[in-house]
């Protein structure tokens, strides 16, 4: 290591201003903040010691999102030889041929993302924003197997250019880049995105074997607008193999890549609170709001309408909770620094309406089941006057105290 930073120093005055290569400094920084830890101090008090600068910190979610990262390929490989009818696969096979389909994904997603942060940092000359190493992973981990590579690239393009360059990169932008990806590839290539076909990775020819459906566990909810018992019908339905309660858990069905197993988005959660990087507040609001709204719903169900929505109505607060990328959102979505609430009452109000809103829209709306997107991306435009009226608060407050306790003269 001491060979490598020695190599990096001597190249450093020519990337330096005045530098025959200063251009290029953008991509010297990055890569000597990447691999060691910057030797920049303040110069003056107040001085604070931490270890943990930007580009650690977004390590820190990337090491979080590798349980999600290996049971998506994992799961990607397995549905394509159930899929194909594959007799004999082991989970190395499965392993492998889920690599094949989830890499190259990602790759792009990193290549033409990250070309569009080295342009931006070159051309207004500033550091390339460390946000992109979670963005660039985060917005594969919410794409089917199937999707198009060259859709994934226009995807990211527009999450990083639209959603944060725009408005001056990594720290201003309102949206999450990753899921304003998601949105325009959803709203752009609806047939990519949506439909029971593309949640599970088919053959070369891109045609599934006959009579199988790949129909996600939303989707059979949102099919059934009828007063069924909808606990019943999820629980027979994958040709008998249901949809229980523990295997919404623990995902093993189609789906997005990195969003449906539950433990690996319980274990990426316990890595961010317990390194200090994601909020347990946003969190636990967000099942609170979920919880409400299910309730709530429950409530109409009972009474007998709206009759046509009565199957979503039916559908229990801890289906809800395992149903869809619920977990994933609320742990790595709703969590994000900029784009979230920043004082801690505004995260407790933020995250219990981006639960609230998920059922709300999942029982209004059986057109977009999910709801999960949509809820935070809507909440992301709100986080800022959640954050105003917070403050708003806490000044009158303390103006409230000063006068009631200032000395009379």
């Amino acid at each position: 290591m001491k060979l490598l930073l020695d190599q990096l120093e001597k190249v450093k005055p020519l990337v330096q201003p005045g530098g025959k290569l200063e251009k290029l400094y953008p991509l010297y920084e990055a890569t000597d903040t990447f691999l060691f830890t910057p030797a920049d101090e303040t110069g003056s008090a107040p001085h604070v010691r931490d270890a943990r600068d930007m580009k650690r910190t977004m390590i820190t979610v990337l090491i979080a999102m590798i349980p999600c990262v290996l049971f998506g390929i994992w799961k990607s490989g397995h549905q394509h030889n159930v899929v194909n009818q594959i007799a004999g696969t082991t989970f190395l096979d499965d392993l492998i041929q889920g690599s094949l389909l989830v890499v190259p994904i990602i790759i792009v997603s990193y290549a033409v993302g990250g070309a569009w942060e080295t342009l931006f940092a070159v051309v207004r000359k500033h550091e390339i924003n460390e946000g992109f190493l979670v963005t660039g992973m985060l917005f594969p981990l919410t794409l089917p197997p199937t999707i198009p590579l060259w859709q994934v690239a226009v995807g990211i393009s527009f999450g990083v250019v639209i959603g944060k360059e725009v408005f001056g990169g990594t720290g201003f932008n309102v949206l999450n880049p990753a899921l304003t990806a998601r949105a325009f590839i959803f709203f752009s290539f609806p047939k990519a995105i949506t439909g029971d076909e593309v949640w599970t990775s088919v053959a070369a020819d891109g045609q599934l074997i006959e009579g199988f459906s790949g129909a996600t566990p939303l989707a059979v909810v949102a099919q059934n607008p009828e007063s069924v018992d909808i606990l019943n019908t999820l629980q027979t339905a994958d040709y008998g193999e249901g949809f229980t309660w523990m295997r919404l858990f623990m995902g093993d069905f189609g789906g997005s890549i990195g969003e449906s197993s539950g433990p690996a988005c319980l274990i990426g959660a316990a890595i961010l609170i317990l390194a200090g990087v994601g909020s347990w507040r946003i969190m636990l609001s967000s099942v609170v709001g979920l919880a409400a709204g299910a309730f709530l719903m429950n409530a109409v169900a009972a009474s007998g309408e709206p009759g046509e929505f009565i199957a979503f109505t039916q559908l229990p607060f801890h289906y809800h909770l395992v149903t869809g990328g619920f977990l994933f959102g609320a742990i790595f979505m709703a969590t994000d620094p900029v784009s979230g609430a920043a004082t801690n009452k505004g995260k407790w109000i933020y995250g219990f309406m981006i639960g609230l809103l998920i059922v709300l829209i999942r029982v209004a709306n059986p057109a977009y089941p999910e709801g999960v997107m949509l809820a935070i991306l809507f909440m992301n435009v709100m986080a800022p006057l959640i954050d105003h009226f917070v403050l708003q608060a806490h000044i009158r407050s303390r103006e409230h105290y000063l006068r009631k306790f200032k000395p009379h003269d």
